[in-house]
């Protein structure tokens, strides 16, 4: 039964890695018709609508405190880090878009350590990180790219990994308290929005009816709204109750190979000699850091066990 379980993590994982990894490809293609606020705004409202649908009951948090966590998840991981990758997209290829965001687990151990007091990152782990860094900056700064990389796409993609490393830990927390995976999501979902609408009502907000009309821009709307918003968030946060933040992070890491790919078949971004040289020294370096992470995380549980 617990290896049954396991499998369901293992496949939870992956999909939604299979989505995000093109979700930077399809928001690529709505900032053509919406601005950033008008595409993270409804594709939020529609995964919450979905939510609701599935789970339309309430439910009662047990303690007033755990309301923070919930604020705090809903304002990093759906409206400031959505918002920074929607305006990076407009700056850079959605190729750099995802393989910086992939960054994020080296922030996620940091801020753990830091504040949850349950990663011990050692040397192996700063050297893999360090790596993994001139990987993006090859990708980001290369001279044989066709088309024009803007640094301030790159540095907002880098914030949004860090934002999106502050949600991890956030949802690391509110993990342990016991809650449904999709009534939780609900709620950061529901405060999400709410800090959503400040930005809503003073960026560039009049989305125009004709844009929902075109076939490719529900298409990727409903694929956004429904797969990486509702769908993506419950079988993540799944995952990590099953498998837990270490085994679940080695699937981000299969983003930005995703992100790539898709964006050349779909976009015809072009993929060069330092893109692909880039992507090796970012992939070698994270799995350096999460090699280590592993042993850490297995000694640990031997002591637990031993005890």
């Amino acid at each position: 039964m617990e290896m049954r379980t396991e499998s369901k993590g293992h496949i939870a994982a992956l999909i939604t890695v299979i989505i995000w990894g093109i979700t930077y490809v399809s928001t690529k293609s709505l900032l053509e018709y919406f601005t950033p606020i008008e595409i993270l705004f409804i594709r939020f409202v529609i995964g919450y609508a979905a939510l609701w649908l599935i789970c339309p009951h309430l439910m009662h948090v047990n303690d007033k405190k755990h309301h923070w966590y919930f604020a705090a998840a809903g304002l990093c991981g759906v409206t400031l880090y959505y918002l920074f990758e929607n305006i990076a997209l407009t700056y850079t290829l959605a190729s750099n878009v995802g393989i910086i965001l992939s960054v994020a687990p080296f922030f996620t151990a940091i801020f753990g350590y830091l504040f949850l007091k349950d990663e011990r990152p050692g040397a192996i782990f700063f050297v893999g990180f360090v790596i993994a860094m001139i990987g993006i900056l090859m990708i980001g700064y290369n001279s044989e790219a066709n088309l024009k990389l803007n640094p301030l796409g790159d540095i907002l993609a880098i914030i949004a990994s860090i934002i999106w490393a502050a949600y991890s830990t956030l949802s690391k927390k509110i993990g342990s308290f016991g809650y449904n995976t999709v009534q939780a999501t609900k709620i950061i979902f529901t405060y999400g929005l709410v800090f959503m609408l400040p930005a809503v009502c003073m960026m560039d907000f009049h989305p125009e009816v004709s844009a929902f009309l075109n076939v490719g821009n529900m298409a990727n709307i409903l694929f956004l709204g429904l797969g990486a918003s509702a769908l993506c968030f419950v079988t993540w946060n799944f995952a990590l109750k099953v498998l837990g933040s270490v085994k679940t992070s080695v699937y981000i890491y299969m983003v930005p190979v995703i992100t790539t790919v898709s964006s050349a078949i779909i976009l015809g971004e072009q993929i060069t000699g330092m893109i692909v040289c880039g992507i090796v020294l970012t992939l070698a370096g994270l799995f350096m850091s999460e090699k280590k992470k592993n042993k850490i995380q297995t000694e640990s549980d031997v002591e637990q066990n031993a005890l």
